[in-house]
């Protein structure tokens, strides 16, 4: 066999072994997201900017265009979807308002032949992929915990996220589920704390004087370190508060346990799942096939790892998880 018909079989084995992808380089990628009012969204904006500026960077993709609308508002974010579709990205992330509001503005992105992928705030079009954790079960982990750390039970204080998003929704349902389950929990009251830590430490302080005594805070992420306060200026027993992998949540739980051994649990999504988003999206326009639905794990923390994630979160951030392509490919090659 000679050399050129040794190459060539080596290119026609390559062709059968390769599937042939679309070039993505020069594709647009816009980022639709609905808040940035507390850390976690905060976090995950800082981590689309660091992934996606270096995937631009290196020809990966065209432009990755981050866009906040000013209020928590469903009709805005549909309208700056649509602006969207106006300006010819290719591809669209979003982290939804509302699960169903925004699904017309999504079917016309899908219509105009755009990639939409939705994470943590999920949308039910069917045009559209979503990524999430299992919500449900995050909350119902925290009743586990506690049914274990304190089997007698006692009253709890709810704090949830923010109305009418699909997360709060999901993760008040799976404590409930928890609580029905475990009947020696009652919940005495409940408030919404929007996953940040001031918001939830003035509606804690404001429930606090008509609550009988409190055994544990269940959560949504953002509200320990506020909850905590609250207690403390009402002079009040601190119960166990589950926490939600914020840097001041760790901070104050470290220093609690090293004084008297406070023992609590931490569990949320890892603002990171922006990025896996994007990488999704880009794996869609490079021609992958993607299942329409993904699942990741939800970042835990325990009494035994707090050291270990402490170190690693940033000044005033939350625990975090980025993701590569790599990354990326394993969780859409996942069975």
């Amino acid at each position: 066999m000679t050399i050129r018909t040794m190459l060539a079989a080596s290119v026609a084995f390559a062709c059968l072994c390769a599937p042939a992808l679309a070039d993505t380089s020069s594709k647009k990628i816009a980022l639709s997201n609905n808040y940035a009012g507390n850390s976690w969204r905060q976090a995950m904006l800082t981590s689309w900017d660091k992934i996606t500026k270096e995937a631009v960077s290196k020809g990966v993709v065209a432009a990755a265009d981050p866009f906040t609308t000013a209020e928590n508002q469903a009709t805005e974010q549909a309208a700056q979807i649509q602006n969207m579709i106006l300006q010819g990205y290719d591809a669209i992330v979003v982290n939804a308002a509302s699960p169903t509001a925004l699904n017309g503005a999504i079917k016309e992105a899908c219509d105009a032949g755009i990639t939409v992928v939705s994470f943590d705030g999920i949308v039910t079009e069917p045009c559209a992929w979503r990524i999430a954790v299992d919500f449900k079960k995050m909350g119902e982990s925290q009743i586990d915990y506690l049914a274990k750390k304190l089997p007698k039970g006692g009253n709890l204080l709810e704090i949830r996220g923010l109305a009418g998003v699909s997360v709060d929704d999901e993760i008040h349902a799976g404590i409930a589920a928890g609580v029905s389950k475990n009947s020696q929990f009652k919940i005495v009251g409940s408030v919404n704390g929007d996953w940040a830590q001031d918001v939830a430490q003035r509606a804690v302080a404001g429930i606090l004087p008509s609550l009988p005594e409190v055994a544990a805070v269940v959560t949504q992420g953002g509200d320990g370190y506020g909850a905590a306060q609250a207690f403390a200026a009402a002079k009040r027993p601190t119960p166990t508060i589950v926490m939600g992998n914020r840097e001041d949540e760790l901070v104050w739980w470290k220093q609690q346990k090293d004084k008297d051994g406070y023992e609590t649990m931490s569990v949320s999504i890892a603002p990171g799942v922006s990025t896996l988003a994007f990488w999704v999206a880009q794996q869609i326009l490079d021609g992958k096939e993607v299942k329409k639905d993904l699942v990741v794990p939800f970042l835990r923390i325990d009494q035994a790892n707090l050291e270990e994630n402490l170190k690693t979160t940033q000044k005033g951030g939350v625990a975090n998880v980025e993701y590569s392509l790599e990354d990326a490919q394993k969780v859409i090659d996942a069975k």
